[in-house]
């Protein structure tokens, strides 16, 4: 194996530190090339260092460029930020990537093999907002501001692009509110549509579709997409749609990746209703962790993982009681461990 890879690694909070060491077992098995740098966020940080994200943990990812995070919770009360949005801004990881694909046949929607490529840092999720007052009423009007750029947004659909590219993907969909919002998400649209005539054309079909549409039309017919590329709300709504074809966002990973760092996550929350019972299913961190083995140019150990993981749910019929079986999380991580190393 070549020289190691240093990691920042972040168990998380709740049942994180479990699928945390699930994942991480696994990749031993495999024999992947990591060395770990193991750093505390979210709740965890708040009651280590007084703070969800640590100037140590930052400091972390800062030499590492690359860190694998469980699950965080944000601490209610006190102004805290999300901690998630916090590492996108900090890192300035501006494309979030979420493939869906089925792993387990047989439900409501069979084969799907989907991607939601999301705009990270603008529009407006970024929460830009504030309350004015009228008489007695502090909080009589809302307002929020929305801010995409054409750069933000080239920089983001080339990254979509060139992964459509590179993976074989064989149509890419802008999904836009152009038609009412025609300032904010227009400028991504028509970026993305210049883009493609300049530079991709022929490389992949493309189309756009409206953002309501779009949602309509993944639950009736979702095979009919291969990639979505999206602006920053409308991507976090898509994705978690998308999640729920192929079971739920403990089958789906997620990976933040910017020009100069990347954080792969399982996107589900902290569970904390199920922590320390052994029952957590770490899929999506797993998968989390194949993601980061193809960054790192490591396809044919992700593939070992990936074929790993669907053969343990449906020829050895392990599988964790959210997917209908009778494994805790240490009887699941054990049958594919076994599978790892006798594939």
């Amino acid at each position: 194996m070549s020289a190691t890879i240093p990691v920042t690694l972040i168990p998380g909070d709740g049942i994180g530190p479990e699928i945390m060491d699930a994942t991480l077992a696994a990749l031993d098995a495999l024999g992947s090339p990591f060395t770990w740098e193991r750093q505390i966020a979210g709740l965890e940080g708040v009651k280590v260092a007084g703070d969800p994200l640590p100037m140590a943990t930052l400091d972390s990812i800062r030499r590492t460029c690359l860190a694998l995070k469980g699950p965080l919770e944000t601490p209610s009360g006190g102004g805290y930020r999300s901690s998630n949005v916090r590492l996108r801004e900090e890192f300035q990881l501006y494309a979030n990537l979420r493939p869906a694909r089925t792993l387990i046949p047989g439900g409501r929607f069979d084969k799907i093999d989907l991607v939601v490529v999301r705009e990270n840092l603008e529009g407006l999720y970024i929460g830009h907002e504030h309350y004015i007052k009228i008489d007695d009423d502090p909080q009589a009007v809302a307002m929020a501001t929305g801010i995409n750029t054409r750069a933000g947004g080239r920089r983001l659909l080339e990254f979509a692009f060139d992964h459509a590219v590179a993976t074989g993907r064989k149509k890419v969909t802008i999904v836009h509110k152009a038609n009412i919002m025609k300032a904010l998400t227009g400028i991504f649209l028509d970026t993305g549509l210049k883009l493609y005539e300049d530079k991709y054309k022929g490389k992949f079909e493309l189309d756009t579709v409206i953002i309501d549409a779009c949602a309509m039309k993944l639950v009736l017919n979702p095979w009919q997409f291969d990639m979505l590329v999206t602006t920053n709300l409308f991507g976090d709504i898509l994705s978690d749609l998308v999640a729920g074809l192929v079971g739920g966002l403990g089958m789906t990973p997620g990976a933040n990746i910017g020009a100069d760092a990347a954080i792969f996550e399982a996107v589900h929350g902290s569970a904390p209703d199920i922590a320390g019972k052994g029952v957590a299913n770490p899929i999506a961190l797993m998968l989390a962790a194949g993601m980061m083995l193809d960054h790192c140019k490591l396809p044919d150990l992700a593939a070992r993982l990936r074929t790993a993981i669907a053969e343990t749910l449906n020829i050895d019929k392990v599988r964790t009681g959210d997917l209908g079986g009778k494994a805790g999380t240490a009887a699941f991580t054990s049958a594919l461990v076994s599978r790892i190393r006798n594939g």
